[in-house]
């Protein structure tokens, strides 16, 4: 399979058109791009396209076909413009960082301020998302770092440890009664509506933290990231779990962060692949981050 095709089924997804691709982006002829969708067919053995008169569509395997093929062009991406600036003798390039929503962010940020200062010409560039979305960019070789909200699989990766801890509490109105009473216990939860991040929905070690199933509780509603779990909470849908400081809950915020009790935390820690061919970049970014933590 050549990348020239793969930016040909790309074209002819975005445009939903066969002609308005080959006349408008790729400047081929009609005929030439149709045989080569074809040949794309029969090479991995699924229909990808539904023709009509009026526009063409993806089949099922066309739209996770072009999920891949976005993924494979961003790499070649990256690869092209790392190669580009290596070759160069100041250090210049781009760092490719994922990272869960954590206050501890706030390191990262530090070593990325101490890799600017020296090499200026270094871009970062960030992903959000949670556990599952950051590792699977990592492994498919579109980060180069990544911070995790603990506890997570460490086992095939290479990390190191960040000198801080996350608190597990509700996020909850000011108006709510949680709010006045000032921490959460387990059995608090037991008549009231929340919302619960997907990663944590999956987390038995969560589970066991609570000291009740996550699933037997009234969940009303799976969240990614906090932002607009928490205009959710706003409305009076429900209260969110969440790790404290994501959200403002100062001055005029209509909101309140409650901590459990006991107190329950969770580590984290900034991981990469093993065995890593790091560029330039991101050989810099790892050496700030370790001259951060020994500070």
């Amino acid at each position: 399979m050549e990348l020239r095709t793969i930016r040909y089924f790309l074209a002819v997804a975005e445009q939903e058109s066969f002609s308005q691709a080959a006349n408008n982006v790729l400047f081929v002829t009609q005929p030439t791009l149709s045989r080569q969708m074809q040949e794309l067919e029969e090479e991995i053995g699924a229909q990808l396209f539904v023709r009509s008169n009026k526009k063409t569509t993806l089949t099922e395997e066309g739209l996770r076909f072009k999920k891949r093929a976005q993924e494979i062009m961003e790499l070649v991406g990256h690869t092209e413009k790392e190669f580009a600036e290596s070759s160069k003798e100041e250090i210049a390039g781009d760092v490719y960082i994922g990272g869960g929503e954590t206050k501890a962010f706030s390191i990262i940020a530090a070593a990325c301020k101490r890799m600017q200062k020296e090499h200026p010409k270094i871009c970062l560039h960030i992903t959000s998302g949670n556990a599952q979305d950051v590792t699977e960019k990592l492994d498919q070789g579109l980060l180069d770092f990544g911070l995790l909200v603990e506890p997570v699989d460490k086992s095939k990766y290479e990390f190191v440890e960040l000198p801080a801890r996350d608190t597990w509490g509700l996020l909850v109105r000011k108006d709510h009664p949680l709010a006045k009473k000032g921490f959460v216990t387990v059995r608090d939860l037991e008549n009231i509506p929340l919302l619960a991040s997907r990663q944590t929905m999956m987390m038995r070690e969560f589970s066991g933290q609570l000291g009740r199933d996550v699933n037997s509780l009234n969940i009303i509603a799976t969240y990614n990231l906090i932002y607009n779990a928490s205009v959710f909470v706003e409305q009076g849908l429900g209260a969110a779990f969440s790790l404290e400081g994501l959200v403002n809950t100062g001055g005029k915020s209509k909101l309140a962060f409650v901590p459990f009790t006991p107190l329950r935390t969770s580590g984290l820690v900034v991981v990469w692949k093993k065995n890593p061919v790091f560029s330039k970049p991101a050989a810099q970014f790892l050496k700030s981050l370790k001259a951060e933590l020994e500070k």
